[in-house]
Order: C-alpha cells, then sequence, then structure tokens
C-alpha cells in the first residue's frame, strides 16, 4: 500500500466519553507508554483507498490501539469518507502492531478526566459525543465491513469486531468485554451484539465475569469467519474481501441490509418490509449484467448501479 494513496485523518477536538470501552482484561498487559512527544502529531486513523477497498487502520500501537477522543473523532471521518465514496464497495479494519487489534477506550485518559471532573458520566450509545455516529452505531451502513484481528480485540475493540460483518483472526487473538471488572458497561453494543451473536447463557457467562476467549473458541462459537496463523492473517483476509468483491455490489448491500433490519422482526414481517437497497438492486443494470454475464461465460463487469 502506497504512501502516496493512504489518507490520514487527524486533529479532531470534541470533548466527550469514551462511552464504556474498557481497555484490558487482567491477562492483557499494561500498554507502554510511548515517548513523550514521538506520536503526539501522528494520526490516530490511517485511511487508505486500495481499489475498491478501503482500508481503515487504528494507529496506536504503542498503547495496543487503545482508543481515545481524538481516535474516535478520526474514525468517524474515515467511516463518512468509505460511506459517501461509490468508488469503495468493501471495508477492512484492522489495528497497527502485532499486539492488538485494540483495547478499547484509553483508560488514562477516561481517568484523567476524571480527575478534572470533565468526563461527565456514560451510558450506551455516543450520540453527542466524538466520533458519532461510531461503527458500532452506523446502522444504515449497508456496505460490507471486515474485521482483521491480530492480538488483543479487548472491550471497545471486541465491540468494533462484533460491529463488522466478517470477522478473520490470527491465532494469538483474545477477545473479551471486561467492562464488568472495571466498573463500566459494554455500552458500544456489546450487551446487545454478543446477546444475539452467541446462545444467551454463553453470551452471559462472558458478559458477567470478563472472561476472555481464545481465536479458537471464538470461531467454534460462530463469531469468528476464520481462524489463521498469524503470519497468513493479511492474505487470508484479502482472499475473503476478493470473494466479497466478485459480487455485485448492490447485492451485496441488499443482502446485509436485509439480513440485518429482518433479524428480530417475525418472517412473515420480514417479506413485507420495504428494504431501500432491494429496490435499487432490483432498478439496476447490474441485475441484467449478472444473468447476462453467466449466459455468455465471461466475468461480470459490475458498476454498482
Amino acid at each position: 500500500m502506497s504512501e502516496e494513496s493512504a489518507g490520514k485523518f487527524g486533529n479532531g477536538n470534541r470533548n466527550g466519553t469514551g462511552n464504556g470501552d474498557a481497555a484490558a482484561d487482567g491477562n492483557a498487559p499494561a500498554p507502554a507508554e510511548p515517548p513523550a512527544g514521538s506520536r503526539a502529531e501522528e494520526p490516530r486513523v490511517l485511511f487508505e483507498k486500495d481499489g475498491r477497498v478501503a482500508r481503515v487502520t487504528l494507529n496506536r500501537p504503542a498503547v495496543l490501539n487503545a482508543m481515545d477522543l481524538r481516535t474516535h473523532e478520526e474514525l468517524a471521518r474515515a467511516w463518512d469518507a468509505f460511506e459517501a465514496d461509490d468508488d469503495l464497495w468493501v471495508a477492512v479494519l484492522s489495528g497497527a502492531g502485532d499486539r492488538a487489534f485494540s483495547v478499547g477506550q484509553d483508560l488514562k485518559e477516561l481517568a484523567a478526566r476524571d480527575r478534572d471532573g470533565t468526563a461527565g458520566t456514560a451510558t450506551f450509545g455516543s450520540r453527542g459525543r466524538p466520533g458519532w455516529p461510531r461503527l458500532t452505531e452506523r446502522f444504515e451502513l449497508a456496505k460490507p465491513v471486515v474485521a482483521s484481528v491480530r492480538g488483543y480485540a479487548i472491550g471497545g475493540g471486541f465491540e468494533l469486531a462484533l460491529a463488522c460483518d466478517l470477522v478473520i483472526a490470527a491465532e494469538d487473538s483474545t477477545f473479551a468485554l471486561p467492562e464488568a471488572r472495571l466498573g463500566l458497561m459494554a455500552g458500544a453494543g456489546g450487551v446487545f451484539r454478543l446477546t444475539r451473536q452467541l446462545p444467551w447463557k454463553t453470551a452471559m457467562g462472558h458478559l458477567l465475569t470478563g472472561r476472555p476467549m481464545d481465536a479458537r473458541r471464538a470461531f467454534e462459537l460462530g463469531l469468528v469467519n476464520e481462524v489463521v496463523p498469524a503470519a497468513e492473517l493479511d492474505a487470508c483476509t484479502d482472499r475473503w474481501v476478493s470473494d466479497i468483491l466478485r459480487c455485485a455490489p448492490l447485492s451485496v448491500r441488499a443482502i446485509k441490509e436485509a439480513a440485518t433490519r429482518s433479524a428480530t422482526v417475525p418472517l412473515e414481517e420480514a417479506f413485507a418490509m420495504r428494504y431501500p437497497w432491494e429496490e435499487r438492486r432490483m432498478a439496476g443494470r447490474d441485475a441484467v449484467e449478472g444473468p447476462l454475464a453467466f449466459v455468455e461465460k465471461r466475468t461480470p463487469d459490475w458498476q454498482g448501479r
């Protein structure tokens, strides 16, 4: 990925809380402090357009990609850019370095804000806070997002992964929601998504104790699509992305929209609901191109319209 094509989002300055993302469980090492001034001006989030793919990277490896307020501001800009760009059809979210996807909220920043009285209170959701709407609340985002996870995905980091459509994990990954151990709440969707994506008692076991799970266990439970050695993570993620890009983009968005919106309604109601992306797919050129390319024995030329 060339430096010239990398867009960087920085210098967010709105105030707010981290919204319940926990930094780490008892088994994760404390993030090392970066040398004074060494990373102060570096972007917290890297954004790169790579053909049809938006590559979004949490860029605080020295603190295990913990998310401070500025990180949330920069992430919001990245998701806004991805959502608005018709040339981008899928996003890959990852963490810089080889130790962590993200350990969630920067608890040192939160503690400092608690001490100076600027933290306020936080519960579910991020409305009115830096970076809103965060990925965990972009309910209308129809483009697919793939999480490429290595190392710790803790607290808000795990919540980000839960909000993605696919999760590819390295064998050394660890997932946990330890908020109960910290007097916090998994308010960025962890409580809601884990109980929807796992059997109830399995989810509650992790939520009420903060117990972590390794990548293999996450795969067995259906939270992860594939687990590979760390050295193969990027290649495996790219294979999944390539498979998505072989599909018609409007079909992909219509499928995601229909699956998401119908998940909690009765089947009869699901059939009767209106799905705007499905309406666009039905009326689009690609709905003609797919069958035509099949008959002509050639690769479809998807236009996304």
